[in-house]
């Protein structure tokens, strides 16, 4: 059954508690998503709030994808640059997908809808976003038209001696 896809939803308590779950989900099955695990719903809050906080104040938005039961299943951020010269492009955040739905499809079906998003914002003409080496997310991003424009070697420390390169992916929209 495919997501069904909203930007910008209501953020009620059962949405808030669905993306907490999603996150600390996610991130426990080892996706890189802002932390290592094993992480709790108490560790994930604090960036979901942040994440919350720069919605109320326009600067992200909310892109979800819920399964049939109208729980989150997919779920990222896009946000808009302050600075004057970098307006016409939007950064991808906390891209994830629930470990028990991972491999049909909605991985591509959230960039997708990101995409769609983006060029449905006025005077954006790309998406940026970073990814940890070592994951083969590069490679993901890159199937889905992304191209890798700036690599930072070992930018990302995940553990003692456990560097990871820090991998920035671009999609032109024009």
């Amino acid at each position: 059954m495919p997501l069904t896809f909203t930007l910008d939803p209501a953020v009620t308590p059962a949405l808030r508690d669905g993306i907490l779950d999603l996150w600390t989900d996610v991130s426990n099955a080892g996706g890189a998503v802002g932390f290592v695990p094993p992480v709790r719903r108490e560790d994930v809050r604090p960036e979901l709030v942040a994440h919350l906080v720069a919605m109320a104040e326009g600067r992200h938005r909310l892109l979800v994808g819920c399964d049939g039961t109208g729980a989150p299943a997919a779920a990222a951020f896009l946000a808009h640059n302050t600075h004057r010269l970098q307006k016409h492009w939007v950064w991808l955040y906390t891209v994830m997908v629930h470990p028990r739905h991972q491999g049909k499809g909605y991985g591509r079906d959230l960039l997708a809808a990101a995409e769609e998003a983006a060029r449905g914002l006025d005077g954006i003409d790309a998406i940026r976003l970073t990814c940890r080496g070592g994951t083969g997310l590069e490679r993901f991003y890159g199937s889905c038209g992304y191209k890798e424009v700036g690599r930072v070697p070992g930018a990302i420390r995940v553990a003692p001696g456990d560097e990871r390169d820090d991998i920035t992916m671009l999609l032109p929209l024009t």
